[in-house]
C-alpha cells in the first residue's frame, strides 16, 4: 500500500515538471510553476486513494451478519448454588458447565470445561442458519481454569470444523497461575462446507490433562452466500436431460418443430399437428350425458321403508329390556 501522507510532500524529482528557462513574464511563469505542482501533488494524492481502496479487507472483517450459537455463554442449565459443576450444556455435546464462582469470568459467565476427571474431552455445537458457502468468524474467551497451578503449561485446545480447506485452529490459553486467566476474544474464520455446520472444541493438553481448558461466551457472524439464481426453463423442462429420448418427448419435440413452422393465423397448418380436438369433444359429451341421466334417476322413497333396515339392531338390544328398567320406555326411543 503507498503511503499517501508521504505523497503530498514535494519529492525529490518534483523540479522536474517545472520548465526552468529565464521568463520573459517571472510572475506568469513564477505562477505556473505553483500551479504545476499543486497539480502533481493533487494527482499523487488522488492514485494513492485510489490504491489504498483497492487494498483487500482483512479475512474474516466483513463477516457482520450475526450467526446464531445456541447457549453460547453455557448459561443452561444453571449450575446449582453451593455446587461447582453441571452436566452437559444445552445445546452441546457432553461437557462439564463450570459455576459463575469456578469460571471467574469477568462478565460474570458460566464455562464449559474441555476436561474430565479422567482426562481431555471436547464439545461440539452446530451453527444453525448458516449455509454452505458462508463465511464465518467465531469468537469467544478461554482460561487455563484455577486448577492449573504456577509454572503449569499453558492449556492448549483445537477448534476445527468440516472441510477440506478448513484447517484445524490450535490455540493455547494465558499462562497458568492457579487462578482466573481469561483472554478475551479468540477468534476462527472458515468457510462453511454445509449447511449448520458443526464446530467442535477439542482439549490438547498433555500435562495434568484432567485440568482443561474451559471456554465461554462463543458468538459468530457471518457473510451469507448470494442465493442461488431461479430455475431456467431448461431446468423445469421435464423432456430436459435423459428425459429427452422418451418416445412422448420425442412427439412433444416433433410437434413443436412442426408448429414452429406454422403462421399463426393458418388454423388448418396447425389443426394438421395439434388435431381438431374430437377425442376431446366426444370425451366432453360422454360426461354431460352421464350427469343428465344421473339427475334422471328417480329417488323419492318411503323414508319408513328405507328405516326399517336399520331396526333390527337396536330391537336386538332392547327386546329383553323391562318397562322398569328405563325412564323412557325403549319403544319410545324411536319408532322402530
Amino acid at each position: 500500500m503507498i503511503d499517501t501522507r508521504s505523497m503530498g510532500r514535494p519529492g525529490p524529482n518534483d523540479h522536474q515538471i517545472v520548465e526552468h528557462k529565464c521568463p520573459e513574464n517571472p510572475a506568469t511563469s513564477v505562477g505556473e510553476s505553483v500551479l504545476r505542482t499543486q497539480l502533481s501533488r493533487l494527482l499523487a494524492v488522488t492514485l494513492g486513494g485510489a490504491i489504498a481502496l483497492a487494498t483487500p479487507a482483512p479475512a474474516g472483517a466483513e463477516d457482520t451478519e450475526p450467526a446464531v450459537v445456541v447457549n453460547g455463554t453455557f448459561s443452561s442449565p444453571t449450575v446449582p448454588e453451593g455446587k461447582t459443576w453441571a452436566s452437559r450444556p444445552e445445546g452441546w455435546t457432553n461437557a462439564p458447565i463450570a459455576s459463575v464462582t469456578r469460571a471467574a469470568h469477568p462478565k460474570g459467565l458460566q464455562a464449559a470445561a474441555l476436561s474430565w476427571d479422567t482426562g481431555p474431552t471436547s464439545t461440539s455445537t452446530q451453527l444453525r442458519g448458516v449455509r454452505t458457502g458462508a463465511t464465518v468468524t467465531l469468537s469467544w474467551d478461554d482460561n487455563p481454569d484455577s486448577c492449573a497451578k504456577q509454572g503449569d503449561a499453558k492449556r492448549t485446545y483445537t477448534v476445527t470444523v468440516a472441510g477440506d480447506n478448513n484447517q484445524p485452529g490450535n490455540f493455547s490459553t494465558n499462562d497458568s497461575t492457579g487462578k482466573a486467566n481469561w483472554f478475551i476474544g479468540r477468534t476462527y474464520s472458515f468457510t462453511a462446507a454445509e449447511d449448520a455446520p458443526k464446530i467442535t472444541f477439542t482439549s490438547t493438553t498433555t500435562t495434568n490433562a484432567s485440568c482443561g481448558p474451559l471456554i465461554t461466551d462463543v458468538a459468530a457472524k457471518q457473510t451469507a452466500p448470494p442465493l442461488g439464481s431461479p430455475q431456467t426453463p431448461k431446468q423445469n423442462d421435464p423432456c430436459a436431460g435423459d428425459a429427452k429420448d422418451s418416445p412422448a418427448c420425442k412427439d412433444v419435440a416433433g410437434n413443436k418443430d412442426q408448429i414452429s413452422k406454422c403462421p399463426p393465423s393458418n388454423k388448418e397448418c396447425l389443426a394438421s399437428v395439434a388435431g381438431n380436438g374430437k377425442t376431446e369433444k366426444d370425451g366432453i359429451d360422454k360426461q354431460t350425458s352421464a350427469v343428465e341421466d344421473f339427475g334422471k334417476v328417480p329417488r323419492v322413497q318411503d323414508p319408513n321403508t328405507a328405516a326399517a333396515g336399520l331396526c333390527a339392531l337396536p330391537n336386538a338390544l332392547t327386546d329383553e329390556a323391562k318397562p322398569g328398567d328405563a325412564v323412557v320406555p325403549p319403544s319410545d326411543w324411536w319408532f322402530c
